[in-house]
């Protein structure tokens, strides 16, 4: 599954992550044997697909099935459908941890909750696609906290980075969803616009 997001992300340009090792680091260029010669022009319905497809790699949304869900969701919402639809994937479960910096990057923040290592209000959730919601409370279960790892993260969490709309106690190893994430807390390189075009399609 890693080779397989490294290999999108570089097919629509997408950098993840900073660390020199990393596929789309090294070789920022579509993969294949034209790769260096840059990114094709896309028709109209290309550069939608891959505004889509942009949104599941840098979320990492696994199936099309559970992304088409949440656009579903999204557009029941009242609001803007595109803008909905990046706040409910910045509320996920996997994206809140990477955001709490309790993880280096959302592949990894969805297998430690899939390792059920967290606490939601008080019970286990092992799902990584739950939506928080303003009040709610993560907290670590009580085997987990001792674990070096976590120990290790929450020695290296600088709060400055953690966005307002979340708060982190680092002594309790406890935070908390303030309110709901604002337009300019979410990923600002996706065209929402496409992604609503090309479901509009369908």
């Amino acid at each position: 599954m890693k080779r397989y997001r490294s290999k999108i992300a570089r097919r629509y340009g997408i950098q993840l992550g900073t660390s020199p090792k990393s596929p789309t680091v090294r070789r920022n260029y579509p993969p294949g044997i034209h790769g260096p010669k840059g990114h094709k022009k896309k028709t109209e319905y290309g550069a939608q697909l891959a505004e889509k497809q942009k949104a599941k790699v840098i979320y990492n949304i696994l199936t099309e099935k559970q992304f088409r869900l949440t656009f579903v969701k999204a557009a029941k919402t009242t609001g803007d459908v595109g803008q909905n639809l990046l706040l409910r994937l910045e509320q996920r479960l996997d994206n809140v941890i990477y955001r709490l910096s309790l993880a280096t990057t959302r592949p990894q923040a969805r297998q430690l909750v899939n390792h059920a290592h967290f606490l939601v209000n008080g019970k286990k959730v092992n799902i990584p696609s739950a939506i928080l919601q303003p009040g709610d409370v993560i907290t670590l279960r009580p085997h987990s906290a001792k674990a070096k790892y976590f120990q290790k993260r929450f020695a290296e969490i600088r709060k400055d980075a953690i966005p307002g709309w979340l708060y982190l106690d680092i002594e309790k190893r406890e935070a908390k969803i303030l309110h709901a994430p604002k337009p300019e807390n979410v990923e600002q390189n996706i065209s929402t616009q496409a992604i609503v075009e090309y479901y509009s399609r369908r």
